[in-house]
């Protein structure tokens, strides 16, 4: 990678990988792209443009005129939004994709964009699923991910565009809000833990759902963009994973640090029956294997971490507004 397109870029994932990404290749050399304007960090560190993936040409000039060797691919509608939102979600994660592919395979580009979890579905082994296995999701966001990938594979047979991805987990930042997923309950309960000591769950407890630290999500991305195409016997999606939690062992995590912590529970039907199609735990051997992943992050210490930035976080936002 030496030149790099993020779309999507004001997203949870995009907001601290466009970061990363320019302090390593440089300011210069990373675009950041997304549908809206924004005043952060990811949008005035470095170059940027505004896009609608779902417009090709506007897609192409984006990618030609930046001179991109590498596009990483994050716009899309996560989980419960694109469930409330089904027609939307397939325009902007399905169009949105195949404008990404066309322009890597004309400007002879990498391509990076994530599948997820959601890919699986009911049929799927729910301990340590593996990396091939059976793939019936009965969400759009999990058809959007499936059609993904064999999407990015055929790109890759076909035409040999670089194509290269990950199945997250959920991920957890302190860095971006929420933005629809299922696993958002996770960042959210710890937001609320600063916020107001205590907390709602609309996951039922003793739902186990894999979950990963931002730090290794962006890590992983890098990590896998930069390995050597030899080794990889797949491409489109690899598991990885950090940690298979439920509600109740993020409380337990929480309590180390905040003792009077208080988690109730009030299922929302919709996501509650999103995770019920997820695993539990899934099986990241491959990832290990062929460009050897690994998280540095386990429960505690991302607890510790995340706590540990929302209350300073808090505290500066307190302090602001005392001065105002």
């Amino acid at each position: 990678m030496r030149r790099i397109l993020i779309t999507g870029a004001f997203g949870q994932i995009g907001s601290e990988l466009a970061v990363r990404l320019r302090q390593i290749y440089g300011q210069d050399a990373v675009m950041t792209t997304d549908i809206r304007h924004s005043s952060s960090e990811t949008a005035q560190s470095g170059p940027f443009r505004t896009l609608d993936v779902t417009d090709g040409k506007a897609f192409y000039h984006a990618v030609k005129s930046h001179q991109a060797d590498t596009i990483i691919h994050l716009a899309a509608l996560l989980s419960a939004t694109a469930e409330a939102l089904p027609m939307q979600a397939w325009q902007l994660n399905m169009g949105g994709l195949l404008n990404a592919l066309e322009a890597a395979r004309e400007l002879d580009c990498r391509l990076f964009t994530p599948s997820s979890i959601a890919a699986f579905g009911m049929e799927t082994p729910r301990f340590g699923t593996p990396q091939d296995t059976m793939q019936r999701p009965a969400t759009m966001y999990g058809i959007n991910k499936v059609a993904g990938e064999l999407l990015c594979d055929y790109y890759f047979h076909k035409y040999r565009v670089d194509t290269r991805g990950l199945r997250f987990p959920g991920l957890i930042s302190h860095a971006a809000p929420p933005g629809g997923g299922t696993t958002d309950y996770a960042v959210d309960m710890y937001v609320s833990a600063v916020k107001t000591g205590r907390f709602t769950s609309y996951i039922d407890k003793g739902t186990f759902l894999d979950l990963m630290y931002m730090p290794d999500a962006i890590h992983a991305v890098i990590k896998l963009m930069e390995a050597d195409a030899s080794r990889l016997k797949h491409r489109n999606a690899f598991n990885v994973t950090a940690m298979s939690v439920d509600p109740e062992g993020i409380a337990a995590s929480i309590r180390r640090h905040m003792p009077s912590f208080e988690l109730d529970y009030g299922i929302d039907p919709l996501r509650q029956s999103i995770a019920d199609g997820w695993p539990d735990a899934i099986d990241a051997s491959a990832a290990r294997e062929e460009w050897d992943f690994h998280a540095d992050y386990d429960l505690d210490r991302m607890t510790d971490d995340m706590l540990s930035n929302l209350k300073e976080k808090s505290t500066y936002s307190e302090t602001s507004a005392n001065l105002l």
